[in-house]
């Protein structure tokens, strides 16, 4: 855009079919694909989770079928190399998540998700175990596999830590001090206390927990977001108790997430001037429609995916039978409206392929719960105690008591 390019190992958004003229026969024409990378899509934004999705795809397909050629093939090696090393480049971001910009995920518009969004780290974590996996040994990618594998071990801890929230956490951050200097902060990112909604002091259960939206410094966007937190589950990117507590959360708060409709892409809707300031004022993004508070159908299966990983699926089967009740009446819409999700979306596509997708991909997992497995990935153990040798030899932690009397800030 503007002459600028994308990096090598951006995947694209979606792709449009154009018939092009033959040079050698003008009577004659074929089909190509036009890739958009952001270039084409509402307020130019390019798609960050795309890559990470089709690696992830690429696993699922090679343990459903049992054909591991398209993954072995030298160009598929490479692009999943090419989308490794974009999203492991050094930058300017201290933190171990990738940082991206506003709408570059399924929430693709404005909605304050800029910086560190949850759904961006779940992903990022699964395609990084996925690639791992695939990966064919050689020369050229071993340095890869150790950044990756660094990565890993930071990301993981960083996202149980600092993203995590119940009701311990909250009150810890109820009584947090600010203006922390030194290594040994209890409030790293300097979070103000005052930003705990009064939303969530009342809507917090005692049982469960979840991962919060974003994280970055002075900001903590509390916002439950669905498919990052269900994906956090499938993944393995948090802990098995915390895997548990997420679909507590989602027992305890059933009549806010699930209602008439799976599944709220996020809780509570932004209203009023808050709406007006983060969305500047969408009108598709109005409060409890599309992106903002709306039901969409395809989340079923991947709350059933992670219902199956963590042996749960009564959760699953109770919110399938909640959507049979109505879907296929009203044509398979891309997304309901209101809190309860009793509307159809003002600007709902019908008949949409992810919703109709999401419902038999859920029903067909309830049918077969072992096939949850070639899109789930168990909590690494040596990943585990990587990061614990890493925390014993971090010479930052290894540091006695100051001689001095005082401390200075130079």
């Amino acid at each position: 855009m503007d002459c600028h390019s994308p990096g090598q190992g951006l995947m694209p958004a979606s792709f449009k079919v154009r018939t092009v003229p033959l040079d050698a026969d003008d009577s004659a024409t074929e089909e190509v694909l036009d890739p958009d990378f952001g270039e084409a899509a509402i307020g130019r934004v390019a798609p960050v989770d795309s890559g990470l999705w089709w690696i992830i795809l690429l696993r699922a397909y090679g343990k459903c079928s049992g054909d591991l050629s398209v993954q072995e093939r030298v160009d598929v090696q490479t692009g999943i190399k090419m989308i490794l090393r974009l999203c492991l480049a050094d930058g300017f971001d201290m933190f171990p998540t990738l940082l991206v910009t506003d709408g570059s995920c399924m929430i693709d518009r404005r909605m304050g998700i800029h910086g560190h969004p949850l759904e961006i780290q779940a992903l990022f974590y699964s395609a990084l175990l996925c690639a791992r996996e695939m990966l064919t040994p050689e020369d050229g990618s071993a340095d890869l596999i150790r950044a990756l594998n660094n990565r890993l071990v930071a990301l993981s801890f960083h996202i149980r830590e600092y993203y995590w929230i119940d009701m311990r956490k909250l009150n810890e951050i109820y009584r947090y001090k600010t203006e922390e200097y030194s290594y040994d902060a209890v409030n790293k990112f300097n979070i103000y206390p005052d930003q705990i909604s009064p939303w969530l002091v009342e809507w917090m259960p005692n049982k469960g927990g979840y991962l919060i939206g974003n994280l970055q410094p002075a900001h903590m966007d509390f916002r439950f977001f669905s498919l990052g937190n269900l994906w956090a589950v499938t993944s393995g990117l948090v802990t098995t108790d915390q895997s548990h507590a997420i679909l507590d959360l989602i027992e305890a708060k059933w009549a806010d997430l699930v209602a008439d409709m799976p599944f709220k892409i996020c809780y509570p809707a932004l209203e009023g001037r808050e709406w007006q300031i983060i969305t500047g004022s969408d009108p598709k993004n109005t409060p409890w429609s599309y992106h903002n508070g709306g039901s969409w159908p395809t989340l079923l299966w991947q709350l059933t995916v992670a219902c199956m990983k963590m042996n749960r699926p009564e959760i699953a089967a109770k919110a399938v039978s909640v959507a049979e009740k109505r879907i296929s009446r009203d044509k398979w819409p891309e997304y309901y409206d209101t809190k309860k999700a009793r509307f159809i979306g003002k600007q709902s596509h019908l008949f949409q392929t992810w919703s109709i997708a999401g419902y038999l991909v859920a029903k067909l997992l309830l049918a077969d719960p072992n096939a949850a497995k070639i899109l789930t990935t168990e909590e690494d153990s040596e990943l585990v105690n990587a990061f614990s040798c890493m925390i014993s030899s971090n010479p930052r932690r290894k540091r006695g008591p100051k001689s001095l009397k005082q401390t200075y800030i130079v």
